[in-house]
């Protein structure tokens, strides 16, 4: 019998990492994709990323509109509630065996909602990270205690997973798809990548990835300004990733357009597909700001990465990361330390980072495998032992 597999999408980036696992399930006769699209791939002012999908041979199952035009708190928790709704009805009309789930978003966390009373088995790609300094750290714990199988990137992740309660037969250590991605990208020349993107890639090129603070208060245009009074320091291109659709995100992209629109050798792009930022990663001289590929991907190309403020709080970090304050001289000393050749010199990160086994491949074998029914659905929370005896919650909280 045909297992449907139902996978949800919300942002570009978190399409990119789930691209070859999409095709993985695609490819195996005994899974049908059930792919729902909703979130900025919507949205024609993240530049309807929805079109990427289904230019890539991807038929979309459910388009679901919850994205509201403001980036203010109140709308980001009606787009929850938004999602609830929608991917209540979307599980109803599809009835899939099981659903997908990569990350922390808000987008994510309605569809774990809505799955998780419709008892449908959740499978979780990326718990145990952690980030201190946004929302997205609740959330993706929520979503990890709302499902039922987890695929962690590495061990540490895998025991905090299991530190939540989570049984650790149901927690693999699978790496994580992102890698699959990097592996199998077409790798561009230089004049190949500047004719994609129209852009100059003489050196030095700073690649800028800000996002809001999202435990932070209106601090967003402030750090942002920090940002550009440290890259107007150095003589150098400028390439700016425009932010998610979060809290004070809007404010960041307004900076963006302004810091543009008076220096000439600077681009600002809304949506740039996949395989290009990646190429752009071999070709950039640093990554500067808060995103997370900065952690996760630039490692891969042995990028130095500046780690502005408190977003990625907590998260395992390699070799390439500079950690700075939000302040301009704080950046300013990073960025000279980075691109000081010595530094990237230094640097032997990738090997590590692209070693191990196709986790696309692996993921998709156990969803292929994996008994469904109740004994997955009902889950006992798994109580960690120390010296053979039980943690109690005297010993660990107080009385």
């Amino acid at each position: 019998m045909v297992r449907k597999i139902a996978v949800v999408t919300g942002t570009r980036a978190e399409y990119g990492i789930l691209y070859w696992l999409l095709k993985e399930i695609q490819d195996r006769p005994s899974l049908k994709l059930e792919l729902l699209a909703t979130g900025t791939h919507l949205s024609p002012e993240f530049g309807m990323t929805v079109d990427q999908i289904e230019e890539d041979g991807f038929t979309i199952s459910e388009k679901l509109e919850i994205l509201l035009s403001a980036d203010t708190s109140t709308a980001i928790s009606t787009s929850i509630g938004l999602g609830v709704i929608s991917f209540a009805n979307a599980f109803e009309r599809l009835k899939p065996d099981m659903v997908i789930l990569l990350g922390d978003r808000y987008e994510t966390l309605a569809a774990a909602i809505a799955a998780l009373v419709a008892r449908i088995p959740i499978a979780h790609i990326g718990g145990g990270h952690s980030t201190e300094g946004a929302i997205d750290e609740s959330m993706r714990n929520s979503i990890s205690k709302m499902s039922h199988l987890h695929f962690a990137s590495r061990a540490e992740h895998r025991d905090r997973i299991v530190q939540l309660g989570e049984h650790p037969a149901r927690v693999y250590v699978t790496n994580t798809p992102l890698i699959d991605g990097i592996m199998r990208m077409p790798r561009l020349e230089r004049h190949e990548l500047e004719a994609e993107i129209c852009f100059d890639l003489t050196p030095p090129v700073f690649l800028v990835a800000y996002h809001p603070v999202t435990l932070e208060d209106d601090t967003a245009g402030r750090q942002m300004n920090e940002i550009l009074e440290a890259l107007s320091h150095h003589e150098g291109r400028c390439i700016f990733m425009m932010p998610n659709a979060d809290t004070g995100g809007r404010i960041i992209g307004q900076k963006i357009r302004h810091f543009v629109e008076s220096h000439p050798g600077s681009k600002a792009f809304v949506n740039m597909r996949r395989e290009l930022y990646l190429n752009l990663m071999r070709f950039a001289t640093v990554l500067v700001g808060n995103s997370s590929s900065g952690i996760l991907e630039a490692p891969c190309f042995n990028l130095p990465a500046i780690n502005i403020g408190d977003r990625q709080k907590g998260r395992i970090q390699a070799g390439n990361v500079i950690d700075s304050n939000t302040n301009s001289a704080s950046i300013v000393d990073a960025i000279n330390r980075a691109i000081d050749p010595h530094f990237r010199d230094s640097l032997d990160t990738a090997k590590a980072m692209l070693s191990g086994d196709d986790s696309s491949k692996q993921i998709v074998d156990i969803l292929e495998r994996v008994q469904l029914g109740e004994d997955l659905l009902k889950k006992q929370f798994y109580d960690i032992s120390h010296d053979g005896a039980k943690v109690t919650t005297s010993e660990i909280g107080g009385k």
